[in-house]
């Protein structure tokens, strides 16, 4: 078993790209100053990288954030999902979620900027935002105006990155908050609850986010340790019967369905754009046997994970 762990962390880690090796990928090349101290900015145009010339950009999770404007068609392999771009979009990726852009050759052009998450070390906090969050937009379709305004703030960045300003990168810094507020402004107004959340809300809250620590699997989550409505009461030091009727209250589902559709997303991901065994995905999603795995798939998809895999 020590093994297999072993051999898990190494494989995980292996699908980590860091911003250095985004360079090596894209460029051939690494800029002196990278400092993961102070974090780490950039800006391109996607012009070059588009087209015939696109290179294979593999499935994989990265340790920066990146967000691009894209001029053209393509499909987008986003977490467990496929989002077909039709025109022209503005899509924002962060080291959680795991993405890869296909059909290429039909892109135009665009803009991207790529950043650490050290760049906003005391500046605010990317995880707030939706756009950034598990469960949020992280794709959204532009109309022609739209594209125009957010072109406006790629040429800004290009401006600004490119001239002898001292205090260049605080300006840069809020044209990403732009771009993040530009694309928030597009979704769905939602009513603000003034109102202080009642206890089952509080417990919900804090359930929901002991789960989503465990994920994803990388070399910082090697296994998922919380499997149990039982589990996770041990961990908010409450009884499991009122975490459940906190869960119930605020989702409309047991805490165990939540658990269960939030490890069958991650097996998915596996699966799909991973190169482990099906032994391996077991372990690491805490299963003690590759059975269990296999019937609680094969009950939830009603395929087995390699039909699944090979579908």
């Amino acid at each position: 078993m020590f093994l297999l762990f072993e051999y898990c962390k190494l494989t995980i880690m292996d699908k980590i790209e860091k911003i250095e090796e985004f360079y090596k990928r894209k460029f051939n090349w690494v800029p002196e100053n990278i400092q993961k101290d102070i974090g780490h900015f950039n800006v391109f145009h996607l012009d070059p990288y588009v087209g015939k010339n696109a290179k294979p950009v593999p499935y994989r999770r990265r340790d920066y954030y990146k967000i691009m404007l894209v001029k053209g068609s393509g499909s987008i392999f986003y977490a467990d999902q496929v989002i077909e771009v039709e025109k022209q979009a503005l899509s924002f990726s962060n080291p959680n979620i795991p993405y890869k852009w296909e059909n290429t050759e039909n892109i135009d052009s665009g803009e991207f900027c790529v950043f650490t998450d050290a760049f906003f070390h005391q500046f605010g906090d990317l995880s707030q935002y939706p756009v950034f969050q598990p469960e949020g937009t992280h794709i959204f379709e532009l109309t022609d105006e739209q594209a125009g305004r957010i072109k406006n703030i790629y040429d800004r960045m290009f401006d600004e990155i490119e001239s002898e300003y001292e205090f260049k990168y605080d300006a840069l810094r809020n044209l990403v908050f732009e771009l993040i507020h530009f694309a928030m402004k597009m979704q769905p107004a939602v009513k603000s609850n003034k109102s202080q959340l009642n206890a089952n809300q509080r417990i919900s809250a804090m359930f929901f986010e002991l789960l989503e620590r465990q994920f994803p699997i990388d070399e910082n989550h090697q296994q998922v340790k919380l499997r149990s409505a039982a589990d996770f009461a041990d961990q908010l030091n409450i009884h499991v019967n009122h975490l459940n009727r906190a869960v119930k209250e605020t989702t409309q589902k047991t805490t165990s369905q939540v658990i269960a559709e939030r490890i069958l997303r991650e097996s998915k991901i596996l699966l799909k754009h991973g190169s482990w065994n099906v032994s391996e995905i077991a372990f690491a999603l805490g299963f003690t046997e590759a059975t269990h795995f296999n019937n609680f798939f094969k009950k939830h998809v009603q395929l087995s994970p390699m039909k699944f895999r090979n579908t």
